[in-house]
């Protein structure tokens, strides 16, 4: 039988253990690091290592994979004091598969280069639940022999897997995508407040925007999630206000001007004032709702 590659996978947040635990389960020889190590403790009766240090989780493996929140975290675990890549060993993988800025991805890319080794970036796309049940897509940018070295790494975690041109492709696919999501968000949540102060019947007035032309799989969970209040995370309302804000410095390199993106950003940093920040990005609609009790008194 085939050996199977040694993974390092740093970061147990929101997706990491989903993604920790269906390496576990395709029988990847798993070390972890989290900068809580107390979060990372349950796995330890699982066989997973559990090391103290992004240097000490990847001196042994073949293929490193980082989840993290964002490019200083990223490069805090990359290149920080006991950072990675200074220790990763000869003809190592690193994976990243954290959110981050185009112009952060292209200097890791030159660090990687650097220390002679290889860098596939792989963003995701999904929550909580389809990292848990390993059915994330992977947002690929990387040479060719790159990903296949690594497809039965990321196979294991994934329903897809995209590849979308050389290293620096994901990072601009995946802010694409989350600009639009936040796009629709916002966009929905203020559709939602205008719904609620009229005399409209709400559960009816959304089923007819599901059905309709407006209708999509982000505005069903959103308009359920509002609804109910229920804001428990499947995204973290500050990461995707992050990512807007990469978003839009992506294009602006590129000459382009996301002119949706600044009242966006502008609606999730009121969200993040008003105590929204670690709730689930659908949270958002409570800034419009506070606005209109507000208008009324």
């Amino acid at each position: 039988m085939e050996s199977k590659l040694s993974v390092a996978l740093l970061g147990l947040g929101t997706m990491g253990r989903g993604m920790a635990g269906n390496l576990l389960k395709a029988g990847f020889p798993l070390t972890v690091w989290n900068r809580t190590r107390a979060k990372a403790e349950s796995l330890a009766a699982k066989g997973v290592a559990i090391a103290d240090s992004p240097s000490a989780a990847v001196k042994n493996a073949a293929v490193v994979i980082s989840i993290l929140a964002d490019d200083d975290a990223s490069r805090s675990a990359w290149l920080g004091q006991d950072g990675a890549l200074a220790v990763m060993p000869p003809q190592g993988i690193a994976i990243e598969c954290s959110t981050l800025s185009a112009a952060w991805i292209s200097e890791l890319h030159a660090a990687v280069i650097g220390r002679k080794l290889r860098l596939l970036e792989a963003p995701v796309t999904g929550s909580r639940a389809q990292a848990e049940a390993g059915q994330l897509t992977f947002l690929v940018g990387a040479e060719k022999e790159t990903l296949a070295a690594v497809t039965p790494v990321l196979q294991c975690m994934s329903k897809e897997i995209q590849h979308f041109g050389p290293v620096g492709s994901g990072a601009q696919m995946k802010l694409i995508n989350n600009f639009l999501c936040a796009v629709q968000v916002a966009s929905f949540a203020e559709a939602l407040g205008w719904i609620e102060r009229t005399q409209l019947q709400r559960d009816a007035a959304l089923d007819f925007l599901r059905r309709g032309a407006p209708g999509s799989g982000i505005l069903s969970t959103m308009s359920e999630r509002m609804t109910q209040r229920a804001y428990d995370v499947n995204f973290l309302l500050r990461l995707m206000a992050k990512d807007v804000r990469y978003a839009h410095a992506a294009a602006a390199q590129l000459g382009v001007n996301l002119s949706m993106s600044s009242p966006v950003e502008e609606l999730f940093r009121k969200a993040q004032d008003q105590g929204y920040g670690e709730r689930d990005m659908s949270a958002v609609v409570e800034v419009l709702r506070t606005a209109s009790r507000n208008s009324q008194i």
